[in-house]
């Protein structure tokens, strides 16, 4: 049996290494972390990475539920992934574990916790937007493309699917910017 550990964050500018500490503290051999929204599943290749590691009687360790997801169907269908493969999903805060059938009926409810908290991040984020865009101050959220190198890459006869390679975007975000001008 394997304890294997999973650390997630929303942004590059958040630290996982409180996470990293508590899962190799709590026995974890294995630990994989990434720096993507828990809003879906899409993206998160280290969780899929654990996914397909798991074997029977392992067991997928986080810190909190909404380290796993922000959403409560991807929260349960995770956990009944793990459950076909045999293994075992615990939560350290609070400390929960599917091995019994409470563990289950907890892991619900803070699945429908950790969205609702979603949407009140959202909510309070909109909120936020609008009073700057009322008091002048709102300028967009950073962009996270350099618009002139895509630009500069295209003008210098190099095609969308190598530019989209170059600067680690879609094809479709070049095409995007390249339309702009």
């Amino acid at each position: 049996m394997a304890r294997i550990g999973y650390a997630r964050v929303s942004t590059l500018d958040q630290d996982l290494e409180i996470q990293l500490a508590k899962l190799k503290a709590e026995g974890c051999g294995v630990v994989r972390s990434e720096k993507v929204s828990g809003g879906s599943r899409d993206g998160r290749a280290e969780l899929a990475t654990v996914l397909d590691f798991l074997r029977p009687g392992d067991e997928l360790v986080v810190t909190r539920l909404d380290r796993l997801g922000r959403d409560t169907r991807d929260v349960l269908n995770l956990i009944h992934e793990c459950e076909q493969r045999q293994a075992f999903v615990t939560v350290l805060d609070p400390h929960v574990s599917t091995r019994g059938e409470v563990g289950h009926l907890v892991m619900t409810v803070l699945g429908m916790v950790a969205q609702m908290e979603r949407r009140f991040i959202k909510e309070r984020q909109r909120d936020g937007i609008e009073r700057a865009k009322g008091e002048g101050a709102y300028v967009g959220g950073k962009r996270r493309l350099d618009r002139e190198r895509i630009k500069a890459l295209h003008a210098a006869g190099t095609g969308p699917a190598a530019i989209a390679k170059i600067v680690g975007c879609s094809r479709m975000q070049v095409y995007r910017v390249l339309q702009e001008s």
